[in-house]
């Protein structure tokens, strides 16, 4: 589960750095999202600066024209992500200090999630928070933020989360949100089960299929490709992978249904990322060596 001492706002500035839109869905491959990747995976690990003509090259190895390679860029500096400064012909781009700052958070989320697994004691927090229909804002945000720190919805305004010490951040989050609410803590009783409380707030099969589809979309073995290929491949991978944090409560495995596909498919990330990683940097830093 997602660490209690962060700060639940971060889901909203983290969306865009692990791919997902503000309420948890996955974005489309966008020039934007799959720049977003290229700065996490290559960028940020290699200094923190790149030259138009690697982004670009790196933008080509995924399909995207140079034109809407450039607005991306553009559209990130005006966003604060992006810094340009001119080399007699040629740009260099530098991540901000607000950009470093959330492409380190993501990667951790990102490369570490599914691996920390840890006891369960059984115990679930259930909270209360009812908000008017006309306050469909302030609904929204509960909801999200909620979503983010691993409750889920049972609905008529019922949150359930089976890690107790996200009590506290879920304290902050109606606080700050001056909503009305009310937690309990405790086991299931006697009548239900903590699958059954499990199926009805997360939509398990739904997720399965995604990781089912995920595995089918890379498959294990090994593969001798050249510099280029491992690029791509591993920035498709990446990209994909960064939406689970997103869309997985990470529960207990206790909770999880039988042959869950999130195990194998954490495995698989970690196995195929690690083989690539090494090619596709020596790739990306022979670019950045040529264009500079």
């Amino acid at each position: 589960m997602r660490n209690a001492g962060v700060e639940h706002n971060l889901s909203t500035d983290l969306a865009p750095v692990l791919g997902a839109r503000r309420d948890g869905t996955a974005n489309a491959e966008s020039s934007r999202g799959l720049l977003m990747t290229m700065l996490g995976e290559f960028v940020l690990p290699t200094g923190g600066a790149a030259w138009t003509r690697t982004l670009i090259a790196g933008f080509d190895l995924l399909g995207v024209q140079e034109k809407a390679a450039r607005q991306a860029l553009s559209r990130m500096e005006g966003d604060g992500w992006l810094a340009r400064e001119r080399h007699g012909r040629q740009t260099r781009w530098s991540l901000t200090a607000r950009a470093e700052r959330l492409l380190r958070d993501g990667a951790e989320r990102i490369y570490g999630f599914g691996h920390a697994a840890r006891p369960w004691d059984g115990e679930w927090v259930v909270l209360l928070a009812s908000v008017p229909e006309p306050e469909r804002a302030t609904r929204y945000r509960m909801a999200q933020q909620l979503s983010w720190i691993g409750f889920g919805p049972l609905g008529h305004g019922t949150w359930i989360c089976p890690w107790t010490a996200q009590e506290e951040a879920a304290r902050r989050i109606v606080a700050d949100l001056d909503i009305d609410a009310t937690s309990f803590r405790g086991p299931v009783g006697l009548v239900g089960s903590g699958p059954a409380l499990t199926a009805r707030a997360w939509p398990m099969d739904d997720l399965a299929d995604v990781y089912r589809q995920f595995l089918a979309d890379f498959p294990s073995g090994d593969r001798i490709v050249d510099g280029a290929t491992v690029v791509c491949d591993l920035s498709r991978l990446v990209h994909r992978w960064r939406r689970f944090p997103f869309m997985d409560p990470d529960l207990p495995a206790e909770l999880l249904p039988d042959r869950w596909p999130g195990r194998e498919a954490t495995e698989r990330f970690a196995g195929l990322r690690q083989a690539w990683l090494e090619p596709a940097h020596r790739w990306w830093n022979e670019q950045e060596a040529g264009f500079g």
